[in-house]
Parts: C-alpha cells; sequence; structure tokens
C-alpha cells in the first residue's frame, strides 16, 4: 500500500507492464479477435492516458472526465495501430491520445464556434504538421493558406477561434513578491485618466445647470427620449425642449 498511487480511480501499482516484444505478440492477438487480450493490452497502457492528461491539468476540467476521453483515444491507437511500421505504440498512441482531448476540450469550449470555423482550423493544423515535417520548420500562415488554397484571413480566423480562453487572474510571472496576472497587462482604452477627468467635469457642469436643463439633458442622452417626449412630460413645445437643450450643452461645452 505504501507504493499505491492512485489517479482517476486507477491504482497504477496494480497496472501490468508489457515490453515491447510482449505487446506485438498481444496486438497480433488482437487483430485476430481476442477480446481478453484486447481488456489486458488497454489496462497495461493506461498509464499512457494518465501521463497525457496531466498536461491538461490547469484547464480546470474534470480529472475523470479528460480520463475517459483520453481512454477513446487510447482505443482509437490499438484499432488503427500497425505493427509493420515498426513504431513503438506508445510513439504512436501518445499523439492519439492528446488529439482526442484536444478534440473534447474544442467542442466544450464555453465560446461556442460553428462548425465550419472549426472545420477550416482543423485542417489548417494538418497542414501546419504536415508542412512542418516537410519544411523542418513551421510554415507561416501564408504558406499554410497557399497549401490549403483558401484566403490567409480565414486561416487567421479559424485558428484563432479555437483558441482557450484564458481568465483574467492567470499568472503569467510570478517570484518571490507578487504575482503578475493578466489583467495587469491588459491595457484598458475606455477608463483612462483623461476620460475620467471627462467624467469629473462633466458631473460638476451639469451641477451647475438649472434643474430644468438638467433633467432635460437627462432624459436625452441617459434615458434615449425624443424631444417630443420630453415635451410632453415637461409640458412646454417641442421647440422649447430644442433651445433649452441648446442652451444646457453650449454651457457644458464652455466649461469643458
Amino acid at each position: 500500500m505504501a507504493s499505491k498511487v492512485e489517479i482517476c480511480g486507477v491504482n497504477t501499482s496494480k497496472l501490468p507492464v508489457y515490453k515491447d516484444a510482449e505487446m506485438k505478440k498481444m496486438i497480433e492477438k488482437i487483430k485476430g479477435g481476442d477480446k481478453e487480450t484486447r481488456d489486458e493490452f488497454i489496462r497495461g497502457n493506461l498509464r499512457l492516458v494518465l501521463s497525457v492528461i496531466q498536461r491538461f491539468s490547469n484547464r480546470g476540467e474534470n480529472p475523470d472526465d479528460l480520463f475517459q476521453v483520453g481512454c477513446i483515444g487510447l482505443i482509437k491507437a490499438l484499432d488503427n495501430f500497425d505493427t509493420s511500421h515498426n513504431v513503438k505504440f506508445s510513439t504512436y498512441a501518445v499523439p492519439m491520445i492528446i488529439g482526442e482531448i484536444r478534440r473534447y476540450l474544442r467542442d466544450n469550449n464555453p465560446i461556442r464556434v460553428s462548425r465550419s470555423l472549426r472545420d477550416t482550423a482543423y485542417k489548417a493544423l494538418q497542414a501546419k504538421e504536415r508542412l512542418t515535417r516537410e519544411k523542418q520548420r513551421e510554415p507561416t500562415i501564408t504558406e499554410i493558406s497557399k497549401d490549403l488554397e483558401m484566403p490567409r484571413e480565414d486561416i487567421v480566423l479559424a485558428l484563432d477561434s479555437i483558441q482557450d480562453p484564458i481568465s483574467l487572474f492567470e499568472p503569467v510571472f510570478h517570484d518571490d513578491g507578487d504575482a503578475i496576472y493578466v489583467m495587469d497587462q491588459v491595457k484598458d482604452t475606455k477608463n483612462t485618466d483623461e476620460r475620467w477627468m471627462e467624467n469629473i467635469s462633466l458631473s460638476e457642469a451639469m451641477k451647475k445647470l438649472p434643474d430644468r436643463e438638467k433633467h432635460i439633458l437627462s432624459m436625452r442622452f441617459f434615458e434615449g427620449r425624443t424631444q417630443m417626449e420630453v415635451a410632453e412630460e415637461i409640458g412646454i413645445s417641442q421647440a422649447q425642449v430644442s433651445r433649452l437643450e441648446k442652451n444646457a450643452l453650449k454651457y457644458i461645452k464652455k466649461y469643458l
């Protein structure tokens, strides 16, 4: 019990360990329809799933859900594995498991993305992987768009759409002192010092207006009323409302 490590309800100390030669023989039996060997093989490779889901531990997802999705990736890898390629099963299975988990995360993204946009993004990612192998470097967006014969803007939009959202409170740097969060590096173009000063000045100017002009501006610009509606509520003509409004605005502009 001292060496027991339980992850997602799986006791790793009880998982069987198979060597490559053993797994090859087991795969041959599995291809022949041996269901018992298939179950043993999957159980013996659950460590691959457990190791992969550790990479996604900071996503806030339920580990048990990721484990189940990872197992689907493991089963798909087993069903599609070809021993004639002389590749280790783990080398083939890990990318399959990662791909299955990433697909799950994208499909369950809180930001809903259209199916066509997701399809374009997946095609772009596949083209990127293929071009990376061919060129031995990461391809540019232009190269990907030429390869897929699609507009560059469509590729950029599609890839941006599947990016996982992050919290404003996600730490981007941490030393012995306080952490720096994403929100600390986001520029606020709305609530600037100049805007604060403008709002304060506007508030002060409004205070100096007579109550009727103040009420007219409030209804016109804060409640979205028409001059006719304001005139009916106050009990004066629309022409008078227009004149009072213009005089009030002229005073505020002068004050500002």
